[in-house]
């Protein structure tokens, strides 16, 4: 049996962090995720859903420092339900994301933009099988020698 759930959205807020006695840290945010689609007359439409999101322990503290309100993000996680009693005695349940994986993928201060030219990459390729080198250094993704192996 499989509960996964994979999600890329934007947070609705910051991540609360709390710490039970135990000294276990966990994070709370909302994540929304959006389509657009088509309805029967045609016209596109936007549908948006909101999830409750739950971290634990280091991955709690990492979200802490990382996602902000608004960040985009990729999860993946399992579904849960959590029960709890209100005031008035009525059972309320509501269903949560348990994360165990992220990765934001906002653009960071050290990444490269859309107009900047990223350094150069350097591949070696080994000798080939008969003894004879082969190599090729590639100082250009675009480099197109006749000496590569391939």
């Amino acid at each position: 049996m499989i509960n996964k759930v994979t999600l890329i959205g934007r947070l609705g807020k910051d991540p609360e962090k709390k710490t039970l006695p135990s000294g276990a840290s966990f994070v709370r945010f909302t994540m929304a995720t959006n389509e657009s689609y088509k309805d029967k007359d045609g016209e596109w439409k936007d549908s948006t859903e909101w999830h409750n999101i739950i971290m634990w322990r280091e991955l709690a503290e990492r979200a802490e420092k990382q996602l902000k309100k608004g960040g985009l993000v990729f999860l993946e996680g399992k579904i849960t339900y959590q029960k709890y009693e209100d005031k008035d005695g009525k059972q309320i349940t509501f269903t949560e994301i348990n994360a165990n994986t992220f990765r934001s993928l906002e653009k960071s201060e050290n990444s490269y933009s859309a107009n900047s030219i990223p350094p150069p990459v350097e591949t070696y390729y080994p000798a080939s099988a008969e003894g004879k080198n082969t190599a090729a250094k590639i100082d250009n993704p675009a480099n197109e020698s006749d000496d590569l192996p391939f």
